[in-house]
C-alpha cells in the first residue's frame, strides 16, 4: 500500500511525498497521524521508492514518509529552479511542516544525509534525531566533480531493456569493482521507458548542478551544530571511511556510530536486514525513549 501526498517546496516546486505501508496482519492498530514522525531523504539520483522496505517496517510503529526531492522521482524538475543546498534544506523543512511530522527523525542517504544534518542545525525544533548514512563531511573537490561529469557521459543511454540497465550498473560500469546486483536494481528503479529506450527519470545536468553546490565545501561546522542524537552509519565498503566517520561522531555533540558488513555505498539496498539491525535501536531510543 502506498499513498502519495503533494508538498510545496521553496519557490513553489511541487514535491511528491510517499507513505509506504503493508496492510495490517494483526489486530493492533498501525502507526497513525499522531505516531512519531520519520522523514526519509534519498541521495543524489535516488528516489523515495528506494526507501520502501525501510519505510514499511518503520510504519509498524512510526509515521514514515519518504520524499522525492526536487529534480528526482516524481517531483518537479523545472530547469529554472534552484538546485542549491539551501533549496534542498528548505524543501525538507517545508515537508516536515506541511506533513505534520515534526519533531521528526530524519534518515538520509548520501546527499540526503547532508540535507538532514543541515536542517537539524538550522531548525532544531523540527528534528529530534538524525541518521547519516554514508555521507562524508569533508570536501570532495574539483577532481571528484570532473569524475562525475565523465561518468555520466559514459552511460550507454538509452538502454534497450531494464535488464541492460541492471547489467551495466551491476557489472559493466567502470566504477563497479565486482558484480553488484543490488546496485543494478538501484539504478533500474530510477529509469523510465521513453520512445527510444530506457532513460533516467532525472536530468544529469541537474544532478551535476545539485552536486556542485556541496562538493567543494567541507560541512564540519554544521555537523557540530546538530544538537539532537545523531547516528553515523557506514558500509564497510562504502565511500565514508572509518577514520572520517569516527571523527564525525566525535564532532557531533551527541554522535553514535554503526557499521554494516558486506555493504557498499548503498547500505540499505545491499544489506536491508543488517541496516535495520544497525538503526532500529537508535530509533527506539530517540522515538520511544
Amino acid at each position: 500500500m502506498v499513498r502519495r501526498i503533494d508538498v510545496r517546496g521553496t519557490g513553489g516546486v511541487r514535491l511528491a511525498a510517499w507513505e509506504f505501508a503493508d496492510p495490517p496482519k494483526t489486530d493492533p492498530p498501525r502507526a497513525s497521524e499522531e505516531s512519531p514522525g520519520v522523514l526519509l531523504l534519498h541521495g543524489l539520483m535516488g528516489r523515495a521508492s528506494h526507501w520502501a522496505s525501510t519505510a514499511r517496517w518503520l510504519s509498524e510503529r512510526h509515521r514514515a514518509v519518504a520524499l522525492d526531492q526536487r529534480g528526482h522521482g516524481q517531483s518537479e524538475k523545472p530547469p529554472e529552479a534552484e538546485y542549491t543546498r539551501e533549496a534542498y534544506v528548505e524543501d525538507a523543512e517545508a515537508a516536515l511542516e506541511q506533513l505534520g511530522l515534526a519533531p521528526a527523525v530524519l534518515i538520509g542517504h548520501a546527499m540526503g544525509a547532508l540535507t538532514a544534518w543541515q536542517l537539524a542545525a538550522k531548525r532544531p525544533d523540527l528534528v529530534r534525531g538524525v541518521i547519516i548514512c554514508d555521507m562524508r563531511a569533508s570536501a570532495l573537490g574539483a577532481a571528484s566533480q570532473r569524475e562525475w561529469e565523465d561518468w555520466f557521459k559514459a552511460w550507454p543511454v538509452p538502454f534497450a531493456t531494464l535488464a541492460d540497465v541492471r547489467k551495466w550498473f551491476g557489472e559493466d560500469d567502470p566504477w563497479v569493482e565486482r558484480p553488484n546486483p543490488s546496485r543494478g536494481e538501484f539504478y533500474a528503479e530510477v529509469m523510465h521507458e521513453s520512445p527510444d529506450g530506457w532513460r533516467p527519470v532525472f536530468e544529469p545536468e541537474q544532478m551535476l548542478k545539485s552536486r556542485q553546490t556541496w562538493v567543494y565545501d567541507a560541512h564540519w561546522e554544521e555537523l557540530a551544530q546538530v544538537r539532537c542524537p545523531a547516528l553515523v552509519v557506514r558500509g564497510l565498503d562504502g565511500e565514508l571511511g572509518r577514520a572520517e566517520s569516527q571523527e564525525m561522531v566525535r564532532v557531533l555533540p551527541r554522535g553514535q556510530y554503526a557499521e554494516v558488513a558486506d555493504a557498499g555505498h548503498l547500505v540499505h539496498y545491499d544489506q536491508p536486514e543488517a541496516w535495520r539491525a544497525a538503526i532500529e535501536p537508535f530509533l527506539d531510543g530517540v522515538l520511544t525513549g
